[in-house]
């Protein structure tokens, strides 16, 4: 036997070409999760640094690392009970060796090990240069995902060495006299070699316990089929039992999902589930036989067909109102009702209050500064970055361009920044333990938001969805929708959980500046405006000179659903229905007749431009008469103007995904042309000055100008609920730009005591 067919036909090499042309969908996992290790999938956002820098109980640690480790340990061998159940029977030599899956396992991870070994690599480097205070930690990190992975394979293996039995245990009655009849004869030797040797999927050697190469029996074809299978059934009973438990432990921490030690690190839940998925394959494969391609289809279609039973469909939806009523009519005659001319007018006279109050915190014969603040969606990201710059051109002003801002837009993480920044400054106005420029609060915000919104996907909204919870007199489903609620409750210590109505009377009393939440409604691509103080104005024209040809562009939340107990909504529900990620969080539905769905409003205005815009048309009587002008602070998780990347030649697949791809790219730089347009009419249009102030997240700009020669990188932050250390520092420093510092002195300029 040549040293070529000694590997060409070994039980690894031919196990791994078996998987290449019957499991391809079983490697593909593997491939895409090598794709996402080497930063080829999902960087925009940050899938990567789940595997690389994964977060448990707020913090990386060794520990993070050692649940890493059992999730990649349970998808490994997940990987191997399903490809045993599907294949082993073919590889009949197994049956007659002690402790054959175990050998199966050794000889079938060449895929395994191929992707640890890349992972292994990727993951010292990344930490290397993640400015960690010492290189112990990387070893720390990396023993404390070795131990994980060992503790994972022990008990796993340790229970197949207990109770797996080899055909010789099985039939050790029968063997003895089966054996002595078998003469092994040199001519006997060479036939099974040949016919070893044409044979499919057969194999002349295999690797043993100690990982040296053996050479098969060649006598496997004196012995019963019926009786070796008997051992493989064995086996199969066994791997079975082993998922059933796994998928009864998952629907068991289904109960116990909201207890902060058991949210795991986001990359195990990704890995949970796809041994899950996984290891069903491999379980329909026993018990269907043949059939299975065919049950599991049928499977399929009725799951499909019956999904919209009130049963299994239940709504994804926002807390605090009430589904009970009878669902508001969801018409163009409705939309049209809710803005009505005297309807438009009264919103407008109740604004114009809200203004007269804000401006009598000024002296009195004074025309101040009217400052809006408008920041971009992206986020937490953008949530930590809106809340740093707020506090950092309050501090600069010694709180005094807070004071003259009376309006809040944006969208996604925009507006979560925003929000928590404008409840720790109502909260400071009356307790002086609220600092709104301690930077802790960047902390609690930057927390992490994702580990649990994935648990719950595990563990919750994949099955039957069945736990509730009262808010406000109303019960509700928990979802991922509440996962992330209940999370961000936590990171900022519950100041923000309170009604929509608790905002009317200090937004009334020029306190703190108005923040219309708006989330885009799927079905039309109108906006849902929330807020304590209705806006019907900000969706058509205040002066009806349109009539009924205009298309209304928003829908006014708290009139919409007045029947529905409107002001009780939890606040925190209006913030994830503006940052309704898709497959994150789910789409809201809302209790209308049709259904009322909305998603992140960033798809419509990222910017929050047009909504601010839209106030100034408005009321451009009052500001002319009672400001001294309009300052438009806009906070752009991105810069505005970069410099034209340059094209190379595109291979076939580029240029089948490239137009899609230069939608995503440029609906950034759609957006900010039609917003450019908007405010260069409105300042050649208003009778009154207006003026913008940018700031930009832009660490590229940084690294050229503060960090140029030095060994430290500024990472951009990827578009995620969860930001690592170095991500959170860039994001900090880019506040130290040449362009954002020249922004913090003209505020300074304007508003500073």
């Amino acid at each position: 036997m040549s040293m070529r067919e000694r590997i060409l036909y070994s039980f690894p090499v031919q196990l791994f070409l078996l998987h290449l042309r019957k499991n391809l969908a079983l490697v593909l996992v593997w491939v895409v999760l090598l794709g996402v290790i080497l930063e080829q999938f999902g960087v925009v956002l940050g899938i990567p640094f789940l595997f690389l820098d994964p977060e448990y109980l707020h913090q990386v640690s060794w520990l993070s690392f050692f649940l890493i480790g059992i999730g990649m340990a349970i998808l490994t061998m997940a990987f191997h009970m399903t490809t045993y159940i599907m294949d082993g029977r073919q590889f009949k030599f197994l049956a007659i060796i002690p402790k054959p899956f175990i050998h199966f396992c050794i000889n079938n991870s060449i895929i395994p090990l191929i992707f640890y070994l890349i992972y292994s690599v990727k993951f010292i480097v990344f930490q290397l240069d993640n400015d960690l205070p010492s290189n112990w930690e990387v070893v720390k990190f990396y023993l404390g995902f070795s131990l994980g992975g060992v503790v994972s394979y022990s008990l796993i293996f340790g229970y197949f060495a207990l109770t797996n039995k080899d055909f010789f245990i099985i039939f050790a009655g029968t063997l003895d006299k089966r054996l002595r009849k078998v003469k092994f004869t040199r001519a006997n030797v060479l036939s099974q070699y040949k016919a070893l040797k044409i044979a499919k999927d057969d194999v002349l050697s295999y690797l043993d316990l100690r990982l040296k190469m053996v050479n098969v029996r060649p006598d496997i074809s004196r012995f019963e089929t019926r009786k070796l299978l008997r051992v493989f059934d064995q086996n199969h009973l066994n791997l079975f039992l082993i998922q059933i438990l796994l998928i009864l432990f998952v629907l068991f921490l289904g109960f116990f999902k909201e207890e902060e030690v058991l949210q795991f690190p986001a990359a195990m839940s990704v890995t949970l589930l796809l041994a899950i998925l996984v290891m069903l394959v491999g379980a329909m494969s026993f018990w269907l036989r043949s059939w299975a391609t065919f049950v599991v289809s049928l499977l399929l279609l009725s799951i499909n067909f019956l999904s919209n039973v009130s049963f299994l469909n239940r709504p994804h939806e926002v807390y605090g109102i009430n589904y009970s009523a009878p669902p508001a009519s969801y018409t163009l005659a409705k939309l049209d009702s809710l803005t009505h001319p005297d309807t438009l007018k009264k919103d407008r006279e109740n604004t114009l209050r809200i203004l007269d109050n804000w401006k009598s915190k000024f002296l009195e014969d004074s025309l101040p500064k009217l400052v809006i603040v408008a920041s971009s969606g992206g986020g937490q990201r953008a949530a930590l970055w809106t809340l740093h710059v707020l506090q950092t051109i309050h501090a600069a002003t010694e709180g005094g361009i807070t004071k003259h801002t009376e309006l809040y837009t944006g969208a996604s993480g925009g507006i979560i920044g925003e929000a928590f920044f404008r409840e720790i400054y109502l909260r400071s106005l009356s307790e002086p333990s609220f600092d709104p420029t301690n930077p802790k609060y960047l902390e609690q915000i930057s927390a992490d938001n994702l580990n649990p919104i994935l648990f719950t996907l595990l563990v919750n909204d994949l099955l039957i969805r069945n736990q509730r919870f009262e808010y406000r007199g109303y019960s509700h489903l928990k979802d991922r929708g509440y996962a992330f609620e209940n999370q961000l409750n936590l990171n900022t210590n519950g100041i923000l959980d309170k009604p929509l109505e608790a905002y009317r009377a200090p937004e009334y009393d020029g306190q703190i500046p108005l923040l219309p939440v708006t989330s885009l409604v799927t079905n039309d691509g109108r906006k849902l405006v929330i807020s304590p103080h209705s806006m019907s104005y900000l969706g058509s024209s205040v002066m009806a000179k349109s009539g009924l040809d205009e298309k209304k562009q928003t829908i006014d939340f708290l009139r919409f659903f007045t029947a529905h107990d409107a002001g009780n909504l939890r606040f925190l529900s209006a913030l994830r229905m503006s940052a309704t990620f898709p497959f994150i969080t789910p789409n809201v539905e809302l209790p209308s007749n049709p259904v009322m769905e909305t998603m992140d409003t960033g798809l419509s205005d990222n910017f929050g431009i047009q909504d601010a815009l839209r106030f100034l048309y408005v009321f451009q009587d009052w500001i002319a008469s009672n400001t001294s002008g309009v300052v438009l602070i806009s906070i752009r998780d991105s810069e505005k103007s970069v410099e034209i990347a340059p094209t190379k030649p595109q291979r076939i697949f580029e240029k089948v995904f490239t137009p899609l791809k230069n939608i995503y790219v440029n609906w950034d730089n759609l957006q900010t042309i039609q917003n450019e347009v908007l405010f260069n009419y409105m300042g050649e249009s208003m009778p009154f000055e207006l003026e913008r102030i940018e700031f930009e997240y832009a660490p590229e700009q940084v690294q050229m100008e503060e960090l140029s020669g030095s060994q430290e990188t500024m990472q951009r932050a990827s578009l995620n609920w969860r930001l690592t250390a170095k991500e959170k520092r860039s994001i900090v420093k880019s506040i130290g730009s040449s362009k954002n510092r020249r922004s913090i002195e003209k505020v300074q300029q304007l508003f500073s005591k």
